[in-house]
C-alpha cells in the first residue's frame, strides 16, 4: 500500500476527506467485497429491468479487479414495494456488460454464499443476492454496531479488501456501507472516485440562481434535505414534482382529501412548515394528469376529486417550470415527475429534462430513473453532471459528510498506518 492518500473535498464547507483508492492496493490474489449499487428501475407490469444504467456504471471497478475474485453485493428495491426482487436478472446483464461468466447465488450470509465465495478463483465474479434479503441490511447503525452484526462478522472473515463503488446509497449507514471498513481494508471504487471529484469541480463554479426540481417517491429523505439547500443557498425556487409535489398540494389545502402515503400526516405537517418559513421558494403543479381506466386525462388541480391518481404532470405546468428553468444560473433535477414507467405519463418527466438540457445554466441530473429516461432521449452530452445517485447526491449538496465517505475516511486513517 501507498502512502499516497487521493483529497476530495466534502461539500460546501469544503472540509478534505482523504480516503484510499484501488491505486492504494496490491490487488492480485485479493478476495475483495465489492459493494455497488445496482438499484434499479423494475417494470411493474413485467417486473423486467428497465433500466442498466447503474449496472453499467458497475463495470469498471470490476475490471480493474480482473486480477482478484470478485465478489459484488447489492440491493435492489425496498422491503414491501414491488421493485423488491432477487438478483438473478442483474447477474445475467452484468454477465453480458462484462462479456464473461457471472457466478449467482441464491443467498447473502448462509452457507451456499460462503462457499461459493471460499471457491472463487483470481478473475472470478459472483453476485450475491439482493443485501436487504438480510434483515440487518434494511436498518442503519453506528459504525461500530455494524460492524457487529451477523452480516459483518460472518462475511468479512472471507475477504482481504472492501472497496465502497455505491455512490447512490452513500448516505445510508447499513451494515454493508460502514460495517466492513471498521474491520477491513477499504478503499473507494472508480465512480465514486470520478463522482466526488466531479461534484467539486462543479460546486465551485455553480453560480445562482440555483433551480431545484424534485420528484420521485421518498418524500421523508428529500423534505429533510430541502431545508438545508435553502439554508446553505443551494435552492433559490424549488420546483416539486411527483409524489412530494402532492404533498406540497395538500400541505397549501389545493388537494383536500389523504393522499394515501406512508406517514402522511408526519411529511404534510413537515411541508406546511417549509411553505411558512420560505413562502417564495416553492412552485407547485397547476395541472396535472391522472390515470382513468388506463387513460391519460388532464386536468386543473383545481379539479382534483378523491379517488383520482395523480400520475403526471399537465402541459401548463411543464411550460411554467421551463420558464423558471430558463432563467437558473444552476439547475438540480432528481426523482422523476411521475408514473413514468407508465408509456402515457413520461411526459412530465421528458418534458423536466429537455428544459434542463435546453437550459444556459450549470446542469446536474440525479438518480437512477432519471438517467435511464436522459439516455433514452439521447441528451446526455448537453448535460453537465449526470448521477445515478439521488437522495445521496441531494444530501452532498447540501454539505453534510455522507457517511459512506466518512466510513472511507476512517478507514484511510486506520488501515494506512
Amino acid at each position: 500500500m501507498s502512502d499516497r492518500l487521493k483529497e476530495f473535498n466534502q461539500g460546501d464547507n469544503r472540509e478534505i476527506v482523504k480516503v484510499l483508492t484501488l491505486d492504494d492496493f496490491d490487488l492480485k490474489d485479493k478476495t475483495v467485497f465489492l459493494r455497488v449499487d445496482m438499484n434499479c428501475p423494475i417494470d411493474p407490469d413485467t417486473m423486467e429491468i428497465s433500466g442498466t444504467k447503474r449496472i453499467e456504471e458497475a463495470i469498471e471497478t470490476i475490471q480493474s479487479l480482473e486480477k482478484s475474485k470478485v465478489v459484488v453485493a447489492s440491493h435492489q428495491g425496498r422491503v414491501g414495494n414491488k421493485d423488491y426482487t432477487g438478483m438473478d436478472k442483474h447477474a445475467k446483464v452484468l454477465e453480458k456488460l462484462l462479456n464473461k461468466k457471472v457466478k449467482y447465488v441464491e443467498d447473502v450470509i448462509g452457507s451456499a454464499a460462503q462457499n461459493e465465495i471460499k471457491n472463487l478463483k483470481n478473475g472470478e465474479v459472483l453476485l450475491l443476492d439482493n443485501l436487504r434479503l438480510c434483515a440487518e441490511e434494511n436498518y442503519e447503525f453506528s459504525p461500530e454496531d455494524a460492524a457487529n452484526t451477523i452480516m459483518v462478522r460472518r462475511l468479512s472473515k472471507l475477504f482481504d479488501l472492501c472497496v465502497l463503488d455505491s455512490f447512490p446509497s452513500a448516505h445510508r449507514s447499513h451494515p454493508s456501507i460502514v460495517g466492513f471498513p471498521q474491520v477491513l481494508p477499504a478503499c473507494a471504487g472508480r465512480i465514486v472516485e470520478r463522482e466526488v471529484r466531479n461534484l467539486d469541480e462543479i460546486m465551485t463554479v455553480a453560480k445562482a440562481p440555483h433551480v431545484i426540481v424534485l420528484g420521485g417517491s421518498k418524500v421523508p429523505d428529500r423534505l429533510e434535505a430541502i431545508k438545508l439547500l435553502i439554508q446553505n443557498g443551494r435552492a433559490d425556487h424549488v420546483l416539486l414534482t411527483g409524489i412530494i409535489g402532492n404533498v406540497f398540494m395538500r400541505a397549501q389545502a389545493r388537494i383536500k382529501f389523504p393522499l394515501g402515503i406512508k406517514r402522511e400526516e408526519e411529511v404534510v405537517a413537515k411541508a406546511h412548515s417549509l411553505i411558512g418559513e420560505y413562502p417564495d421558494v416553492f412552485s407547485t403543479p397547476v395541472d396535472i394528469a391522472i390515470d382513468k381506466d388506463g387513460e391519460r386525462i388532464e386536468m386543473d388541480v383545481r379539479e382534483i376529486s378523491k379517488g383520482d391518481k395523480i400520475y403526471d404532470l399537465g402541459p401548463k405546468t411543464v411550460d411554467f417550470y421551463s420558464k423558471l428553468i430558463a432563467g437558473a444560473g444552476t439547475v438540480f433535477i432528481s426523482g422523476p415527475a411521475g408514473f413514468f414507467e407508465k408509456k402515457n405519463f413520461t411526459y412530465g418527466t421528458k418534458g423536466m429534462l429537455e428544459a434542463v438540457a435546453n437550459s444556459m445554466a450549470t446542469t446536474i441530473v440525479s438518480g437512477g430513473h432519471l438517467t435511464s429516461v436522459l439516455k433514452s432521449q439521447g441528451l446526455g452530452e448537453k448535460i453537465n453532471h449526470i448521477s445515478t445517485a439521488g437522495g445521496a447526491l441531494v444530501l452532498y449538496l447540501t454539505g453534510e459528510k455522507l457517511p459512506m465517505m466518512q466510513a472511507l475516511e476512517e478507514a484511510a486513517k486506520k488501515h494506512n498506518r
